[in-house]
């Protein structure tokens, strides 16, 4: 029997709405197969629950989960929270950090009922309650970054009160766990935290074979048309404005090429106003956040798959891209382009090479062809099963 951990997040598929959910998931699936136990502590409101609930799964019979009553959910900010949250009721905290206080307090009450060997949490909303447990149990604790708020807000304007809460959890830590060379960078030289205590360890993804096709899609590549896919919340990290000013130059020079944006964020408004004062609403389409067959679909009917973000610690989609048989272009300010070799690369604000490389990856056949075969063959060496050795290594260094 390997070692039992006490993981704290914030989201787990199907309860999530971006990259973290994920990683989870890969994560806690490989450490699973290699027999170590992961009991994990969800921030879900589930209707009619009561301050927790706990659920084993008979699939996963190492991995077990609370999910603990609260409206926490990624990606919100302070004014999202209290919009969220049942107001009148005293269940949930008057704000977000009240909130994030709240499940910090359960961290304790966990840590109380649990047998477990170390403690990992995931991002600052997670990282109150690893200490919480660490403070109860005195065991080990891991802080794994997967973005900071130097990532998320683009190096400008951070929240204070999250740059806090992200400091105090990497100081408290044992050991900080960091998705990319890039992040650990920023840990290190925003941070403050020692070199060594920082390990990092590159995310993964994860095979899999099912077919299908997304019919409005394939209708439009029937006639011959090509298309240029992101995926990705539309927000200032991912990059999208940069993504659409691009694709305005490749319209220029590619009349048969379409683009897709799939997701949603709090600029989705802003760039469907940017695309329409572009005269592009013939040309790009937004499918809103998808999931599943239906998004596995949209990578395999992609040409290219491009990431433009101006900050990416990691970056999945990539990777998923490849798998999926669709060669990619990503932004050199992202994690991904540390592993990825055979992979298109620019700087995200260089719209000119954004542009000119997409042009090159449509019109050569030899070079997408190229760009296919060789990383999906490297993409297959990336895998969770890698991430899990290296997080094994550091619970038994621990």
């Amino acid at each position: 029997m390997g070692k039992k951990v006490l993981m704290f997040g914030w989201e787990f598929p199907p309860h999530n709405s971006g990259g973290l959910g994920t990683a989870c998931l890969g994560i806690t699936k490989s450490l699973s197969k290699k027999k170590t136990k992961v009991t994990f502590v969800l921030p879900k409101k589930i209707e009619g629950a009561e301050s927790f609930l706990r659920i084993v799964s008979p699939e996963t019979p190492y991995i077990s989960f609370y999910s603990v009553d609260s409206p926490l959910s990624p990606y919100l900010d302070g004014k999202k929270y209290e919009s969220y949250s049942t107001k009148g009721d005293s269940v949930y905290g008057r704000s977000l950090y009240e909130e994030v206080s709240r499940y910090s307090d359960f961290g304790w009450y966990i840590a109380g009922k649990e047998d477990f060997d170390v403690i990992h949490a995931h991002e600052w909303l997670s990282f109150g309650a690893g200490i919480k447990a660490k403070e109860r149990s005195g065991k080990p604790f891991i802080a794994h970054i997967h973005a900071t708020e130097f990532d998320r807000t683009g190096g400008e304007g951070i929240n204070p009160r999250v740059y806090a809460i992200e400091k105090r959890g990497m100081e408290m830590a044992d050991r900080v766990v960091a998705v990319s060379n890039l992040t650990k960078s920023i840990v290190v030289k925003h941070y403050g935290i020692p070199e060594e205590k920082v390990e990092v360890v590159h995310n993964g993804v994860e095979f899999e074979e099912e077919e299908g096709e997304f019919r409005e899609v394939s209708k439009m590549k029937e006639h011959g048309k090509k298309m240029v896919l992101f995926v990705g919340r539309i927000t200032l990290q991912k990059g999208p404005d940069y993504f659409i000013r691009a694709a305005k130059r490749v319209c220029e020079v590619c009349r048969d090429t379409f683009f897709v944006i799939s997701g949603s964020g709090d600029m989705q408004c802003q760039m469907m106003e940017q695309v329409a004062r572009e005269g592009l609403s013939d040309r790009v389409f937004f499918t809103g956040f998808m999931r599943g067959e239906k998004l596995r679909s949209l990578y395999r009917s992609a040409d290219l798959f491009v990431m433009p973000s101006v900050s990416e610690p990691f970056g999945i989609t990539p990777l998923e891209s490849l798998i999926n048989g669709t060669p990619v272009l990503i932004s050199k300010q992202s994690g991904s382009s540390e592993v990825l070799m055979h992979a298109l690369k620019v700087d995200f604000w260089d719209i000119d090479d954004m542009a000119n490389k997409m042009i090159c990856a449509l019109n050569y056949d030899s070079l997408n062809r190229c760009l296919k075969e060789n990383g999906r063959r490297e993409v297959f060496s990336i895998n969770w099963d890698k991430t899990a050795d290296k997080l094994i290594k550091i619970y038994n260094n621990l």
